[in-house]
């Protein structure tokens, strides 16, 4: 689980690094800001999902019914 939150934040970090750098070359004006939203909604749900799927171990637990 903390793993997870370690990729979360440095997924919310590199979508800044996106969003600032698309806003400089103003290509975020030409979008408009309907699709940016989506667009940033579905990054961030994108970087949930992945960070969710690749966190925690995968092991097969035994109980002995004795």
């Amino acid at each position: 689980m903390k793993f997870m939150g370690i990729y979360l934040i440095g997924y919310v970090i590199f979508m800044g690094g996106v969003i600032a750098a698309l806003w400089k070359m103003r290509v975020l004006e030409r979008v408009g800001p309907v699709w940016t939203t989506i667009g940033i909604v579905i990054a961030i749900g994108l970087g949930v999902m992945i960070s969710v799927s690749g966190s925690g171990k995968k092991e097969t637990i035994e109980i002995d019914k004795s």
